[in-house]
């Protein structure tokens, strides 16, 4: 009998808000808790939880009372005084953990605060992910009860006056339940460790010690990992070391472009779980085998909105308008772009995180990522997100043949019009022409403005072929280098312009 068939208490079924009812309801909910806990606070105070908590539509008035905020003008009003040790500013008592989160472009790093109450909540959601494994079918059970290894942040956390300051998961590592310990990897003392390539190194070496059931973390850094355990060891593939390994569990970014790269470095099939974690909480995950979006988190520690991501509540820079329009989760429609704004257990309120997410299925909140505000191309009205820079990818890769780990896309003056820049990581490249053609063909198919502004002021697309290491190259110039950190898809900016320096430096040494 597979260990999850079980029928759960009727205690643990509560906890855990099992079996799921209306998002709506529990929205509204999740709502009211939120502002209950948070009414005494600075915060709460100001934009009177009070009454909204007494209106008949609470969520309305809780729009229509407070303002939207983006990272910098939350900061600047509110957070900021949480690290100076004041207490009960956005949440009830003092910060005392913060989440150190520079997102894929931005330079200097934002501080995000993390409670008990928010890793508590995402504790719940990690126990609601493992139950829905129950779910599936096919996979390999003995895996379970095995190591779990999490290129994660360091835990070694940065002591300030009065708080500490690390990566989320190395918050959350630190602060893992004792039971949890065994299975950990890879251990404490490496956990700790801040020096990335160290870390890697040290866990090579502590590689044959482990028996491994689940891998979490990034694509790119966790198949770095595999590929420096296989050379290492002179495997033929990662199940050699670990033959137990069943589940990948990873987020932040699209699998896609990194499967085919991935699959190499296996000996048999692995399940991926395809999670969305950000600093902010615990957003949505994979329930359903080979499902291809993530339900929603509706019942638990994080109330949502979402933004029409459009020129009415957007502007060309991807900056949000002062009072966009916000709907709530019974008003969205499918296949439609969303930003998301959410409100936490940790005193964020309407707060723009910064990602974009499309409805594959309303009545059961599945969700894609499709890409981030400031991450799309619209020089000219093209409207190209992420989304369809990862499928034009991942289709010009099938039918080349070739493995794309790595890309990323600049828009760029041309003449008196524009042009795209492709700057993709293939190490066997055979015929860059083709490939551009590819993508620039499959773009015109999947988005109709993208095929209008390429018969006009969208004149050419260029394409240049580098190696991975060149990419993780970059990142490391950057400081910008473990698991949290993922090559940002479109390049704009200060640091497109670091990007064109440090490329043709590169190219120039290799002619």
């Amino acid at each position: 009998m597979a260990v999850f068939d079980i029928k759960l208490p009727h205690t643990i079924s509560k906890a855990l808000h099992l079996p799921e009812n209306n998002p709506r309801r529990q929205q509204l909910r999740v709502l009211k808790k939120l502002l209950r806990k948070a009414r005494f606070t600075e915060f709460g105070q100001q934009y009177r939880f009070d009454e909204i908590l007494l209106n008949k539509h609470p969520g309305k008035k809780f729009q229509e009372l407070v303002p939207t905020f983006c990272y910098n003008s939350i900061y600047d009003s509110w957070w900021h005084k949480t690290l100076e040790g004041i207490p009960d500013v956005c949440w009830p008592g003092k910060i005392k953990y913060y989440a150190l989160s520079s997102g894929t472009s931005e330079s200097s790093s934002k501080y995000i605060p993390i409670t008990n109450d928010l890793l508590k909540g995402n504790k719940i959601v990690m126990i609601k992910q493992l139950f829905s494994l129950r779910h599936y079918e096919n996979i390999p059970w003995t895996s379970i009860g095995k190591g779990w290894l999490t290129l994660g942040g360091s835990t070694n956390l940065q002591k300030n006056e009065g708080y500490y300051a690390g990566d989320l998961s190395g918050i959350t590592a630190k602060k893992a339940p004792f039971w949890f310990q065994p299975f950990y990897k890879p251990g404490k003392k490496i956990a700790k460790e801040k020096d990335w390539n160290k870390k890697l190194q040290d866990i090579v070496e502590k590689a044959p010690e482990w028996d491994i059931g689940f891998i979490v973390g990034v694509p790119a850094w966790m198949q770095m990992c595999m590929e420096m355990i296989i050379e290492r060891y002179q495997l033929n593939n990662i199940h050699e070391m670990w033959p137990n390994l069943g589940f990948f569990v990873h987020g932040g970014v699209s699998m896609e472009p990194y499967k085919k790269g991935f699959e190499k470095l296996l000996g048999k099939p692995i399940t991926y779980i395809e999670t969305y974690l950000a600093s902010e909480g615990f957003i949505a995950y994979q329930d359903k085998q080979n499902a291809i979006g993530m339900k929603l988190v509706t019942s638990e520690h994080i109330f949502m909105e979402f933004v029409p991501f459009d020129e009415n509540n957007f502007d060309a820079n991807g900056d949000m308008i002062k009072n966009p329009e916000a709907l709530m989760i019974h008003e969205v429609e499918e296949d439609k772009d969303y930003a998301l704004l959410i409100s936490t257990s940790a005193g964020a309120w309407r707060y723009l995180i910064g990602d974009t997410i499309r409805f594959i299925d309303k009545e059961k909140c599945e969700i894609i990522i499709t890409g981030r505000t400031k991450h799309f191309l619209s020089l000219v009205g093209e409207h190209l997100s992420v989304d369809n820079m990862n499928k034009a990818i991942q289709i010009a890769s099938e039918e080349l043949n070739i493995c794309i780990p790595e890309f990323t896309v600049a828009g760029i003056p041309h003449g008196s019009f524009f042009a795209h820049h492709w700057y993709v990581a293939c190490n066997n490249c055979p015929n860059p022409e083709k490939l551009r053609s590819l993508i620039d063909e499959t773009l015109k198919n999947l988005n109709d403005d993208y095929a209008v502004e390429r018969k006009s002021a969208l004149k050419d697309v260029f394409l240049t072929v580098l190696s991975e290491e060149q990419f993780m190259d970059f990142m490391r110039f950057k400081g910008k280098v473990g698991g949290q950190h993922k090559f940002p898809r479109v390049l704009k900016g200060k640091m497109l312009e670091d990007w064109q320096k440090f490329i043709s430096s590169k190219l120039s040494l290799t002619h």
